[in-house]
């Protein structure tokens, strides 16, 4: 006779005392159509909108961080040009004595410019800054001066930019104090 596992009352026995061989073992739940076609259904609408809440408040939290990022990039890019085109004409003035006369920054990075020509900054600089603004500058013989109006949406952290014979200031000026004064040298 053929030994099949059953349950008998409280525990399992494979002897066929108490189990009928016709008999459908016990171990297995009988399929009833609800309990199949939950299993094939898959999420549920609340599971589904709990996982849409998580990934949008992550997708949130990543975008803001990626703006403020982006930013800071910009901000720093700024600074690079000016310093590219301001070390320029402190090499100008170190092999010329003076500083070449420029009325504005379109000129100082124009290809026919004279610090093109000596190689004293790259060819193509743009004339405007990342934040889509132009760059504004003019430069005498005895002095020069770069700016750049930094990020017009956040003026707080990312103020203008001046850079002068002297260095380099990134103006961001403290609430209350004028940003022309902010960090300015003396």
């Amino acid at each position: 006779m053929p030994m099949n596992a059953c349950f008998s009352s409280h525990f399992w026995h494979t002897d066929p005392l108490g189990c009928a061989p016709s008999e459908p073992s016990s171990r297995t739940l009988p399929m009833t159509p609800n309990h199949a076609r939950r299993r094939t259904e898959g999420f549920s609408l609340l599971e589904l909108l709990v996982a849409m809440m998580i990934i949008a408040v992550i997708a949130t939290l990543g975008f803001s961080q990626y703006r403020k990022h982006s930013a800071q990039a910009n901000y720093i890019k700024a600074q690079d040009d000016l310093k590219i085109v301001g070390e320029g004409l402190d090499q100008y003035y170190l092999k010329h004595n003076a500083y070449p006369d420029f009325g504005s920054y379109d000129a100082m990075v124009d290809g026919n410019s004279p610090l093109v020509k000596e190689n004293l900054i790259k060819v193509g600089m743009s004339a405007t800054d990342p934040f889509k603004q132009p760059y504004e500058g003019r430069s005498s013989r005895n002095t020069y001066e770069l700016k750049c109006a930094g990020d017009p949406s956040n003026p707080d952290d990312a103020g203008p930019i001046i850079r002068t014979p002297n260095g380099f200031t990134a103006n961001t000026a403290p609430k209350g104090e004028p940003a022309g004064d902010a960090g300015a040298k003396k």
